[in-house]
């Protein structure tokens, strides 16, 4: 495990004791959460990104034509 020295602004590293003690965990702990969060958001864009690039809109609209042409029943109406 690696250990970094963090700046905060004062009102963030307030807020972020307050989220802790309100989640009950530590402060470390929190802000481990949150960066293992944006770093799996950030991830995701790229891995659709790189899934986009592979998309062919022939292929796609033959699949969509085999789809039936008919209502949805009632419970499944938007």
């Amino acid at each position: 495990m690696s250990t970094i020295s963090l700046r905060l602004p004062n009102y963030l590293h307030q807020t972020v004791r307050e989220l802790a003690e309100t989640e009950q965990v530590s402060i470390n702990q929190l802000i481990v959460l949150a960066v293992a969060e944006k770093v799996a958001a950030l991830k995701t864009v790229g891995y659709l990104a790189e899934r986009a690039k592979r998309g062919d809109r022939a292929r796609f609209e033959a699949a969509l034509a085999k789809v039936a042409d008919v209502e949805p029943e009632e419970y499944d109406r938007l």
